[in-house]
């Protein structure tokens, strides 16, 4: 089964900048994509970022195009989320997980079969 040791998770101020990291071990490792999807009290489950591993093709949600960047190091089975420019409404847990299709095979931009445990990311003044 998959694990996923994600970290970087912590409390910033609107306008700050962190990056959440999530190395991958155990089977199966051929998985079709991997990104982060968040959970924010009383609010559905967002799915924020995913990467393709053949491809490269990215997905980011209108909510964070232009301030998040995902990226991976294939050697290190480790895929990362930058995040500049954060704001208040950013405040979530941010799961890793992957995927064994393509994005048109979901039905949302959420659906996965692995995850991690999550991080907390906290947003405030």
């Amino acid at each position: 089964q998959l694990q996923f040791d994600e970290s970087g998770g912590g409390l910033v101020q609107p306008g700050e900048s962190l990056t959440l990291s999530c190395a991958v071990s155990g089977f199966p490792m051929d998985y079709y994509a991997i990104g982060w999807f968040r959970q924010a009290p009383g609010k559905e489950r967002e799915g924020v970022s995913w990467l393709s591993i053949d491809d490269g093709v990215t997905y980011y949600s209108e909510s964070v195009k232009g301030r998040f960047t995902i990226s991976r190091d294939h050697a290190k089975n480790t895929v990362y989320l930058q995040m500049n420019d954060l704001k208040p409404e950013d405040t979530a847990v941010y799961f890793c997980a992957t995927r064994r299709a393509p994005r048109h095979y979901y039905k949302d931009d959420v659906t996965h079969e692995h995850r991690g445990r999550g991080t907390q990311v906290t947003v405030s003044s």
